[in-house]
């Protein structure tokens, strides 16, 4: 459907178009301005979890709260909605100037100072031309963003001067290398000279952010860098998601507080507790089947303060999700957690041996909050589900008392994986011989990243997450939502266990129709499926022999993987489609003795 100028769906300015972020409008390309900027604050979001990695990720000691974008008022007297910051101010004409070759098209380079409202006029006859923003741009890693200075461009280390700029094109593919910027007074010079590493042609930063407003700098160590404002590396949202699940540990603080008072905060020991849970009527009917062990934890983190402090995001979804009562959470159609698991058998699995658990989740909601941005480089959550701790992040405000955040409704289907399996597998010679190759992949990856502080995710998520994609190109064939609309999340938790999570998010009704559920219902049929397609690739066996440390592809972090077979929407993957090997799950054609599954055939 066709939306007016200047709107955008709210979810988007969590996901994609955050503060910072540059949005071609109509007429002007802005940048959306930071959380200053958003009038009125959108309706609170509860999610305690998620503030506290919130609170941890920044070391924040206040009080810090997550909001929904704003949604703009009918009335057009009150300013209402997200602010945005015109950037950038260089523009050029749409009219071609031939010159007397008629092999080179000029266009002339104007400054908003010089254009009357959205026209730019020529020579004494004021012939109107249209004009578009420029798309030619100045950042640096720290996200900041700047204009490029034409005219000290054009004319080097000399006195710049005050002609005519023109932007003049060989050639119809929009290459660097066939676009140069011309003065008036004689004076080009190449767009591809400002994509040179290690000069400091455009300058050095001096730290502009006028996402939140004009003059607002801080200091920074970096040189700019060419930018295509409209290209994919131009802005990277740093998304920090949970699944609002029940947690264990607020359940058994909710078993603890009518009783704590009278029996449990005099309580010395585990043996005290457990002698008491038997011997009084009260507490023993107060905490009738929960783990003495577990219960004690609980006891003794109410009392040190640290109930819910310090755990991974994915831990405790992992918990839950794996639990092992046939039902789990409440019976509740509308609530925000409703999950049952179902017999392995029943599921029509041949690979039953593999399984310990297939959970129908109902219902779920997700909550996603923007802590940051970055550019040039995306800064993925980790294995875990954290955030980086060391990558430099561009802030969203002067002041982190709020954060955006979106949350959606869905349903899914869990596969909890045996233990014992997953880890027997990863000994065998085959797999650890894998393992290397990938190992020195990733290293000759992070000898081009120095500065990320990413580690390698190990082979048993690189086997999850291999096997996830495969099985979202499946499932997506039978569940009704297509594959872009059904996203992971991979549990590879050594000392907890192992399982994939599918699952739609929404903001509407059309994340819960139930499809993913009865895919669930029949998921050994869909798993057979993703193991004979990740079999053979289209691609093979160019995909299946490629070295991860081949210095000429480049593509270090992937075993066999292409978008033939593995690769899948970024939007549904967690890690932005790397760490992906299905020679980990199935035999290929150039690797058999690595494979998850031994009993399939490429």
């Amino acid at each position: 459907m066709k939306r007016p100028p200047g709107q955008l769906r709210l979810s988007q300015l969590v996901t994609t178009y955050g503060p910072g972020a540059p949005v071609d409008l109509p007429d002007y390309s802005v940048l959306v301005g930071g959380l200053s900027e958003w009038h009125p604050l959108g309706r609170q979001i509860a999610e305690p979890r998620l503030v506290r990695k919130i609170r941890a990720l920044f070391q924040l000691d206040g009080e810090v709260r997550l909001h929904a974008p704003p949604i703009p008022e009918q009335d057009p007297e009150t300013v209402t909605g997200v602010g945005t910051w015109l950037f950038p101010e260089w523009f050029q004409t749409v009219d071609i100037e031939f010159n007397t070759d008629k092999k080179v098209r000029s266009r002339r380079l104007v400054h908003l100072r010089q254009l009357e409202g959205t026209k730019y006029f020529v020579g004494e006859d004021r012939k109107k031309s249209h004009v578009v923003p420029i798309r030619f741009v100045r950042a640096c890693i720290h996200g900041h963003i700047a204009d490029i200075d034409w005219r000290g461009y054009v004319h080097g280390g000399n006195e710049p001067c005050a002609r005519s700029l023109f932007i003049d094109e060989r050639g119809t593919s929009g290459d660097v290398s066939e676009i140069l910027v011309r003065c008036a007074c004689g004076q080009s010079r190449l767009i591809k000279d400002a994509t040179i590493p290690g000069t400091d042609v455009l300058g050095k930063c001096d730290g502009p952010r006028p996402w939140l407003g004009r003059n607002m700098k801080e200091g920074c160590d970096q040189r700019y860098r060419l930018l295509v404002r409209s290209a994919s590396n131009a802005y990277f949202t740093q998304p920090l998601t949970v699944i609002s699940l029940p947690e264990r540990e607020e359940r058994l603080q909710k078993a603890i507080e009518p009783v704590w008072e009278t029996f449990l905060q005099y309580v010395e020991s585990k043996e005290e507790f457990a002698r008491d849970r038997e011997r009084k009527h009260q507490l023993k009917q107060a905490l009738a089947g929960l783990d003495t062990d577990a219960m004690w934890a609980a006891i003794e983190a109410r009392r040190k303060g640290t109930v819910g402090a310090d755990r991974d995001v994915k831990d405790v979804e992992f918990e839950l999700l794996a639990d092992s009562q046939h039902e789990v959470g409440t019976d509740i159609p509308d609530g925000d957690y409703f999950a049952r698991s179902i017999p392995v058998a029943s599921a029509g699995s041949k690979h039953a041996a593999l399984l310990e658990k297939v959970v129908l989740v109902h219902r779920l909601r997700e909550v996603q909050a923007i802590v940051g941005f970055t550019r040039f480089e995306s800064s993925s959550p980790d294995i875990h589900g954290e955030l980086e701790v060391g990558v430099k992040r561009a802030a969203l405000s002067e002041t982190q008392e709020w954060f955006p955040a979106v949350e959606t409704r869905g349903e899914g289907v869990f596969l909890h994986f045996k233990t014992s399996a997953v880890e027997a597998w990863a000994k065998r010679p085959g797999v650890v011989a894998r393992a290397n190759a990938l190992v020195e992949g990733f290293d000759s990856w992070k000898a081009d990243h120095k500065q990320s502080a990413r580690k390698f995710c190990g082979v048993e998520y690189e086997l999850l997450h291999s096997l996830s994609h495969l099985l979202i190109t499946a499932v997506s064939l039978g569940c009704g939502y297509p594959a872009s609309s059904i996203r992971e999340r991979i549990y590879a938790l050594p000392g907890l266990g192992y399982g994939i999570l599918l699952y739609t998010a929404s903001s509407d009704a059309e994340g819960t129709l139930g499809g993913l559920v009865e895919v669930g219902r029949r998921i050994g049929r869909y798993l057979d499926e993703a193991l004979d397609a990740g079999g053979l690739c289209s691609n093979d066996p160019v995909c299946a022999q490629h070295d991860p440390k081949n210095e000429h592809e480049q593509r270090f972090l992937h075993g066999a993987a292409c978008h033939g077979c593995v690769l899948i929407s970024e939007t549904s993957c967690e890690q932005r489609n790397d760490f992906l090997d299905r020679a980990l799950v199935v035999p290929t054609v150039d690797v058999s003795d690595a494979a998850f599954f031994v009993n399939r055939a490429p």
